[in-house]
């Protein structure tokens, strides 16, 4: 039997972190095909136990996976176009356009004008056709009834917001601010198959996801998702479920989220989100959160929750402040909403984000509720007084990061370090004058911890100007890719290393460990 464990993190594995968009891919940004394959044929070969990425919803102005209009779909940028080629449903010349897009880094802006056009005459010629199974991924109508509760606002979302020129929904007519069953019947016949067009959208991204999936599990690989605590004022899930949220009567909101001054911002962060309603969401059971957990965990094998910190107190913002300094802490929902969720999904997999400054309230709801938090070993030095990310300190029921997608990569956090702390930096570390990743790496491997999480750019060995996004910025995020040839330089490489610490730091995820000795097992007698 072994030790008593008050969370669900009872096995020692390691994780790769790398967002989809990041992937190499033909079609100007990452996507669900060949390049998600190979990196997961990397982390199967390499021992990684997980694929962890960020949310995977459709994007809009700043590109943010944090910033999505609906939080149960998946981005067509990410669906592999090569495969509708094949189909023939599109042709070579009218994806080669997308093809000439860079492959370092995503170009949105082009990306924005060439895609959609050539997805929708994808669209247009399955429609063309009278079919409703395309070969590969079944019957259209049969995914929009499966997924109607969530599909049929969505799409008309999507819809009506290019109907009314991209304008956010509280912008729109009065008679089309909340969504009913009734509504879609109203709109004109060109909203509503271009309605149609990304219900199927999402047919296409969903088959080619369970696709992966299977692929990835079939190689020992498991995927990490992420659910942010917030969804955007300019999505679906606000504009459907408007009584979930503290909004006024034509759909603003009476405050909006942020997080004060800190590590990353001396003004905050002004994310904009709407709070939450949360009196009713418990008057009603959570529901409206316990479907969200329940979609994501029909995605993902694990899910990081996105800024825990916010279910026990979170940072209130006046509507139409300047910067989030001037908001004030309020109370969350607090342990009754973990409660329910236990209730509601017994086998939940939890990941606590909780970054930032906290206090002890927010520690003492963390282990109430049985999920391991982060420690990030760029935030070992100087970070805060109580060293908290110093990897002596941590505890087994912990998930160590050697960054996260918002820091720099960790070569880039070397290399800009001041002095004093660089000597401490690499008298801990033993770097003996190198600005490498690696020896992070294997630290991180070493830990307590018994999940580690390495981004990709880390295995990869890249500088800081690679990083996924700056905080705070509202530009030039979300663009970084890795390319072929940089996988296949770091499985030629690195691979036989990090398998070789994977094992050695006993991370393959399949060793439960003990609080007690034994014996070694007798050699087996040979006849």
């Amino acid at each position: 039997m072994g030790p008593a464990s008050s969370t669900w993190l009872t096995t020692r594995s390691a994780a790769v972190l790398a967002h989809i968009s990041s992937l190499p891919g033909g079609y100007g940004i990452g996507n669900l095909g060949p390049g998600a394959r190979r990196l997961v044929d990397f982390l199967g070969r390499a021992g990684v136990r997980y694929w962890q990425i960020c949310p995977i919803g459709p994007t809009g102005y700043g590109d943010s996976p944090y910033q999505t209009f609906s939080g149960h779909a998946g981005n067509p940028y990410f669906i592999d176009l090569g495969e509708l080629v094949g189909a023939g449903l599109l042709t070579a010349d009218e994806v080669a356009p997308l093809r000439e897009l860079p492959d370092a880094r995503v170009d949105y802006g082009r990306l924005y004008e060439e895609f959609w056009r050539v997805l929708a005459r994808a669209y247009d010629r399955f429609a063309a056709s009278d079919g409703d199974d395309l070969e590969g991924f079944g019957s259209v109508s049969a995914f929009r009834r499966q997924n109607a509760v969530w599909l049929e606002p969505f799409a008309d979302f999507m819809a009506l917001k290019a109907h009314f020129g991209g304008r956010p929904w509280t912008a729109w007519p009065e008679e089309f601010r909340s969504w009913t069953p009734e509504l879609h019947a109203t709109l004109a016949e060109s909203v509503r198959r271009d309605a149609d067009r990304h219900a199927f959208y999402q047919h296409l991204f969903f088959g080619q996801w369970e696709r992966l999936r299977r692929y990835a599990a079939s190689r020992g690989v498991g995927i990490i998702g992420d659910v942010p605590i917030f969804v955007a004022l300019d999505s679906a899930d606000t504009w459907q479920n408007r009584a979930v949220f503290r909004l006024d009567g034509h759909g603003q909101p009476l405050a909006v989220a942020g997080v004060p001054p800190d590590y990353f911002s001396a003004t905050g962060q002004l994310w904009g989100n709407p709070l939450y309603d949360w009196d009713h969401l418990a008057r009603t059971g959570y529901a409206w959160w316990i479907d969200r957990l329940r979609a994501a965990f029909e995605l993902y094998d694990i899910i990081r929750l996105d800024h825990f910190r916010g279910f026990d107190t979170y940072w209130e913002v006046p509507a139409g402040a300047p910067d989030a300094r001037g908001g004030r802490w309020r109370k969350g929902p607090g342990l009754p909403f973990f409660h329910v969720v236990k209730t509601a999904l017994p086998s939940a997999r939890i990941i606590a984000e909780d970054l930032g400054y906290i206090g002890p309230d927010v520690v003492a709801l963390r282990r109430a509720a049985g999920l391991p938090g982060m420690k990030i070993l760029q935030f070992a030095y100087g970070h805060d007084a109580s060293n908290v990310n110093l990897p002596h300190f941590y505890g087994p029921e912990s998930v160590v990061y050697t960054g996260t997608h918002d820091n720099s990569t960790t070569r880039g956090w070397l290399e800009k370090l001041p002095g004093e702390t660089a000597g401490q930096v690499a008298d801990y570390f033993q770097l003996n004058g190198s600005r490498s990743a690696w020896p992070i790496i294997r630290a991180a491997l070493a830990t307590v911890s018994r999940l580690a999480v390495i981004p990709i750019q880390d295995l990869l060995d890249l500088p800081a100007e690679t990083s996924l996004n700056q905080p705070g910025t509202a530009q030039g995020n979300w663009q970084w890719r890795y390319t072929d040839g940089q996988l296949l330089r770091l499985g030629e490489e690195k691979l036989a290393t990090l398998r070789h610490w994977i094992t050695l730091h006993d991370r393959a995820g399949d060793r439960t460990p003990s609080d007690y000795s034994e014996p070694p097992a007798a050699p087996q007698a040979h006849s």
